[in-house]
Order: C-alpha cells, then structure tokens, then sequence
C-alpha cells in the first residue's frame, strides 16, 4: 500500500504505527491525533527507530485531518479507553461522538479509502461507521476476533505446554464477555484442539478468552492491552495490503450470513486487497449457534442505544 492513516495517537495507535513501520506494510504511515503533539511526538520517536529496525517508511503526524488525504486504509483507534471495572459498552456514548467527526474527515478526505475500526465497543461502532458512510459493507469492518482468537491460542498454550506456533483458533460474536470461543473449530497443526484438551481445560481456556482484555487491564490499572491489539491490526493489516486473502475472524457486517441481517459482528471472512471479500459460514451445532445467538442480541441491545 502507499498510504496508511492511523487516528488515535494513544497506546494502540502508536505500537501499530511502529509495528507497519517496521514490517514496511506500505509506503508512509500517517498518525493522527486532535492532542496537539501527541500524534507529531510519536511518529517523530518512531521515526528515530529506524536506524535500528531498518526501514525507510516515511513516518509523520499532526492534528490536521487533511492528513488523511489519499489513504487506501484507515484505522480508527481513537476514543476513551474504558476503566477498570467497565464494559466495552459503558463507553459507547463518548465514543459515539468521537468516531461521528472521525468519519466525517475521513468522507471530506480519503472517500475511496477501506476502514478498519478499532475502537470500542467494536461491533457497535463497526455499524455506525457502515451507516454513516453509506460505503459497501466490504469496506467497513472491525477488529477483534483476531486479538480474541490470539488470546485463546496462548491460554490453550499455557495449560498443554504446546508450542503457540502450531495452534490455531477461532472466536466468534461481539467483542465482549458473551465471544463464542470455537473450540470445536481450533487446531494443533491439524489436529483438533479438543485431542489434547479435557472439558475443565476447556472451560477454563473459554473463560480466560473472554475476560482477556479486562484482566489485563484489571492489572495494569492505568491503561487497556496495546501489544496484542497492535500486532492483530498488523495481521489484518498484512492481509489486506499484500492480498493475501487470509481467512481471519473480522467484524463484519452481515446480510443474511448465519441468518442475521443488518448487524455486525465477529466472523471468519476472507480478507484481501478489497477489504471483506467474503464471510465463511460455519456449520455451527446447537450450543454454538446459541452463544452466537446471544451475542448477537447483546449487540442488538447495543445498537438501540445510538
């Protein structure tokens, strides 16, 4: 890609910004912040990196929406980080109004651009930003499943002692506490995850799944996850801008998948250089279908509230 435009210059902004950078995922990386300096200090730091990792993208920031000028690919990550003890939905209403100017700059000046949204509570806003916009539904998705089913990988890790490198996950529905881990879909190197797991490992691999983020936060105090969430931004990110088409689980905006319509929400879909290329349906059995289900209501609940 030639362009990418970052906006949100906090935690997860800027470790994305130095993660593209790194990884040279395109030819300049743009932050962009409404804290004067903030956006302009972080790309100017990681731009001093650069010696040391050695890449030449060109790295710049600023609080200047025309900025976003050109971009083939935006990253919303901007809004107001929730605090110990809160949902991803207790911050909807501020974040709602943040993300309403975002998207008005982003219309005025990157129209042609794909969108991938960050901030939480991810499903919701994933929505909102697709109504707003009136842009096809490929263009508009979220992250989340990504950092879910990362999250999932290393628990499953830590209770079998198996190398991270061969396991792979899946995590679907809303980006919150009722996420359907897919343990019936996971592998070790093509062998189903539920060879080396018994139920209570299960169960105990699940739970830690969904409340992820919120121990990580509950032990930080000061600040939600920024690592892991940076590096599932650059997974998708590394998808879409070599084309890789990659079968990742995105938020996406579904029509008529999983018998759903007009609603968003964490879904396995091949992701290339046209943003969502397709949605991949699961043949979920009961249980599944029932978590899925009450995810999706969640969401629903949610989305009442804009």
């Amino acid at each position: 890609m030639n362009k990418i435009s970052i906006v949100g210059a906090g935690r997860v902004g800027e470790s994305t910004a130095q993660t593209l950078a790194q990884q040279g995922m395109c030819d300049e990386v743009v932050l962009l912040d409404v804290r004067e300096g903030a956006a302009a200090g972080a790309a100017l730091d990681i731009r001093q990196s650069a010696p040391f990792f050695g890449f030449d993208v060109q790295v710049t920031g600023g609080s200047d929406p025309a900025l976003l000028r050109d971009s083939e690919l935006v990253i919303i990550t901007a809004g107001s980080p929730r605090k110990p003890g809160m949902s991803r939905s207790d911050v909807l209403g501020i974040n709602r109004a943040v993300i309403d100017s975002i998207l008005d700059q982003v219309l005025e000046h990157a129209p042609d651009c794909l969108l991938l949204m960050v901030t939480n509570p991810v499903d919701v806003l994933t929505h909102h930003a697709w109504k707003r916009t009136g842009w096809e539904r490929r263009r508009v998705f979220g992250q989340a499943g990504v950092l879910d089913a990362s999250r999932m990988a290393s628990f499953i890790a830590g209770e079998t002692g198996i190398s991270i490198k061969d396991i792979h996950t899946m995590v679907i529905g809303g980006h919150g506490d009722l996420m359907v881990p897919l343990t019936r879909f996971s592998t070790v190197n093509g062998v189903p995850a539920t060879t080396f797991l018994d139920q209570d490992m299960i169960e105990h691999v699940n739970e830690k799944t969904r409340h992820g983020g919120a121990e990580v936060l509950a032990l930080r105090q000061t600040s939600s996850a920024y690592n892991a969430p940076a590096a599932a931004i650059t997974t998708m990110v590394d998808s879409i801008a070599n084309n890789r088409r990659r079968v990742l689980p995105c938020v996406c905006i579904l029509d008529g998948e999983y018998t759903q319509q007009d609603i968003t929400a964490g879904v396995p879909a091949i992701l290339g250089r046209n943003g969502i290329e397709q949605v991949v349906e699961l043949p979920l059995d009961e249980t599944e279908q029932s978590g899925f289900l009450a995810s999706i209501e969640s969401i629903r609940a949610d989305l009442e509230q804009l």
